[in-house]
């Protein structure tokens, strides 16, 4: 008997809590602070909260519309533990996969297709033995059915888990994961069995990987894949009804391939993709009695959108299927809570907005709309229609003069004098030494520094007081980064409560929010800032704490900034226009704010692009359009420099190999880039393209609390040296500091310095290390 798929679901909902309660409960195991027990119990109770809400906005509690998706820390090292492709003995041995311990590395870490949400990087060879070692996404639905609750289990499926995983070291050149997708599906289909065994009626399987050109697999490939695996899986005896999700992009020609299996649902993108009219016949007649789940509700932004075209997106899907449902378009782990709970936000923008509830809410009246007909859902779009015109006209939205000045933009205002001119003016004004070492820029945001804020946020410090204690701060990190011995000295950014927020607060065009949190890794949670209008700068940002930060040493203090594509990725943008022209509109006011730092005397600026190949589409004939602006928005920030000024740009989860061409037109004169999880292997990708600006691929994992020790150290950077030329060569961290205690960084640091030390003498020395 089969029981239908319901009108209105979510592929997903924010699993860190309303109060980040996951994050709190977590990091209190990790200080020993609370026992397995209360963590599981805190867990529990976190996932009873999050479905009674999910009831009370309009999803069913016996309908399988709620999914059962949380993750005490990523979904993707779940399926990886429950399929036996990472062993963890326990949640101790969970979180040691994610972090590392004494013993071993953390696995590799990078971004979720094209979002700011990171994944570990599953590590899979011929060698490795799949079996079902986890029960828990059985146990977490049953826990749900004693509360009342059917719900719909979520689980990676098999072709993303081998797609994004890597050949593990023992693995043969060559090597692919997917390869092994035989070996694995007998283990989904004994989970599906147990979940069936358990009155799971629905189960879905999230397979992003389909809608991406973006990984070593080809389409093709994907597409088979997906045809071997999901023949397989409907094929199974005993089994809930499948829903296979292809979030983040269109789905393309395999949709047709999953409707010539025996899934009995399937989910499209329509907010990033389409079905072209010409599919409808070649998949109408293979989707009869199939369920079409169209994502209309964007679960990427915060936009309360246009509700009526959504609904009229659905009416299309009829035309392939008389089944349709209503859905976000991706899981809403992307997005805060409930825009009601920002207290600070203008009345008027959080009428434009919908956080994650409102959204439940609008897939709610959709799916009321497919079931009663529009006239039951009319007044709802209408309310939602006449949003949209208020903000198109409200005030701020667009600024003449801040169009004025991007429309009188000459070709000369994106370019530098030529590379080697510079590296020759830069030398004689930093007379910097071989492999010359540095950090990111952050310096750990310790408890006084935290408290400090907030006390300023709630009156209870005057601003006096608290720049007194910024400056005792900036003094103490440049007075430790002199006694390390490091090269190049950064100020610490503890006014920063974030890297994109602290402009976004300082910047015309942009509002924040108080509890908009949403997860980027594990524990760790960012607050996107909201950019809804014509950005500008008021005033100067970071030039007065620069300008402090270099009175204090003789050697070459960094200005930091945040480039463009980084604060729009990693920010709620507007979607009434060309991310090209909003991110151009962002890069006048760091090429503004440039100037006034080298006015200041800062002869180094950093304008950090961690997000540039986050944004990278994932079909290949929109990358050309998204490289072209993107680099050009980077190259109008820092396109005025002096010819002496250093201009530096860090790339963190960014494939080198896979924007090699964009990095190099970036033309920053040193770009660090994270490398230290993998090894290194970054470095044959620079060998190969012929990169020859400065280069710091980071030797320290700032994402883990090791602390690394000289003798890796050196390895790393014999690795480095013995590939990449010396006079290229940078030593860094692989990212900021800023979430790590003071023991740790110290100890790294230390250890950094003293490895570069070992390295630079034994090249001085003619030892075969290095070119």
């Amino acid at each position: 008997m089969t029981t239908p798929f319901p009108t209105g679901t979510i592929l997903g909902y924010p699993r860190i809590g309303r109060r980040r309660e996951l994050k709190r409960a977590v990091e209190a195991f990790w200080r020993g602070d609370i026992d397995v027990a209360e963590l599981e119990a805190r867990a529990a109770g976190l996932r009873r909260a999050t479905r009674e809400r999910l009831a009370s906005l309009g999803l069913g509690r016996a309908d399988s519309s709620i999914p059962e998706s949380f993750s005490y820390y990523d979904q993707v090292l779940d399926a990886a533990v429950t399929v036996g492709a990472a062993q963890a003995d326990g949640l101790a041995g969970y979180f040691a996969l994610a972090r590392g311990d004494a013993s071993r590395a953390p696995l590799e870490m990078t971004k979720w297709f094209d979002s700011n949400y990171h994944y570990l990087v599953p590590e899979i060879g011929p060698e490795t033995e799949f079996r079902l070692a986890s029960d828990r996404l059985v146990a977490e639905f049953l826990e749900a059915k004693a509360d009342g609750f059917l719900t719909r289990p979520v689980i990676v499926g098999p072709v993303t888990l081998l797609a994004l995983a890597k050949a593990s070291d023992a693995a043969p050149e060559g090597f692919r994961p997917l390869s092994r997708l035989a070996d694995v599906l007998p283990v989904y289909v004994e989970l599906l069995g147990r979940l069936a065994a358990a009155g799971a009626e629905w189960a879905q399987l999230d397979e992003p990987a389909l809608v991406s050109e973006s990984l070593s697999e080809t389409a093709d490939e994907l597409r088979a894949a997906a045809a071997t695996a999901y023949g397989v899986l409907g094929r199974a005896q005993s089994r809930p009804q499948l829903f296979v999700a292809a979030p983040y992009a269109a789905l393309g020609a395999t949709l047709a391939t999953l409707a010539g299996t025996e899934v009995e649902a399937i989910g499209v993108d329509l907010v990033r993709g389409t079905i072209p009219a010409e599919q409808f016949d070649c998949t109408r007649d293979a989707l009869k009695g199939k369920t079409l789940v169209g994502g209309v509700v964007d679960g990427h932004n915060i936009w309360r959108g246009d509700l009526a075209a959504a609904f009229a997106k659905l009416g299309l899907l009829r035309e392939l299927s008389p089944h349709v449902a209503a859905s976000t378009s991706t899981s809403l782990q992307h997005v805060p809570h409930d825009v009601a709970d920002e207290p600070l936000l203008d009345g008027r923008l959080k009428s434009w907005l919908a956080f994650a509830d409102q959204k439940v809410e609008q897939v709610a009246t959709l799916a009321k709309g497919l079931s009663e007909g529009a006239a039951a859902i009319s007044s709802a779009l209408a309310e939602a229609s006449a949003a949209l015109v208020d903000r198109r006209d409200a005030p701020g939205v667009r600024v003449p003069a801040v169009r004025e000045r991007l429309a009188g933009l000459a070709p000369a205002a994106f370019s530098r004098a030529p590379y080697d001119e510079r590296v020759a003016a830069q030398q004689a004004a930093l007379d910097l030494p071989a492999l010359p070492t540095t950090t990111i820029g952050s310096f750990p945001q310790t408890g006084e520094i935290r408290r400090a804020r907030a006390a300023l946020v709630a009156g209870e410090l005057d601003a006096v007081g608290y720049e007194d204690a910024m400056r005792a701060e900036i003094s103490r990190v440049v007075t430790l980064q002199e006694e390390l011995g490091l090269d190049v000295l950064v100020h610490g950014e503890p006014e920063r409560n974030d890297m994109v927020q602290y402009f976004a607060e300082q910047l015309d065009g942009f509002a924040v929010t108080v509890n908009g949190w949403v997860q980027s890794y594990g524990s760790r949670c960012t607050r996107p800032s909201i950019l809804w209008g014509d950005v500008s700068r008021p005033a100067p940002m970071t030039v007065e704490w620069s300008r402090f930060a270099q009175s204090l040493t003789a050697k070459p203090m960094k200005g930091m900034l945040t480039g463009p594509v980084t604060i729009l990725a990693w920010s709620f943008v507007r979607d009434d226009q060309p991310l090209g022209d909003t991110a151009n509109q962002v890069a006048l006011a760091l090429r503004d704010e440039i100037a006034d730092l080298e006015g200041a005397g800062i002869g180094i600026v950093q304008v950090d692009e961690p997000a540039l190949r986050e944004l990278l589409p994932l079909k290949r004939a929109d990358q050309p359009a998204y490289l072209d602006w993107s680099v050009g928005s980077f190259r109008l920030a820092t396109g005025g420099a002096r010819t002496e000024t250093q201009v530096h740009t860090h790339l963190c989860y960014s494939e080198f190999g896979v924007v090699i061409d964009a990095i190099r037109a970036l033309d920053a004169d040193v770009t660090s880039i994270e490398a230290a999880r993998s090894r290194m292997e970054v470095v044959h990708d620079i060998e190969r393209s012929g990169f020859d600006h400065g280069i710091g691929p980071g030797v320290y994992d700032i994402h883990s609390p090791r602390v690394p020790g000289v003798a890796e150290l050196t390895e790393l950077l014999t690795l480095a040296v013995a590939t990449i030329p010396n006079r290229q060569l940078w030593v860094n961290p692989d990212c900021g500091l800023k979430t790590r205690g003071y023991d740790e960084t110290v100890a790294s640091l230390r250890n950094i310095v003293t490895a570069t030390r070992a390295v630079r003498e034994r090249v001085g020395t003619g030892d075969a290390v290095g070119a």
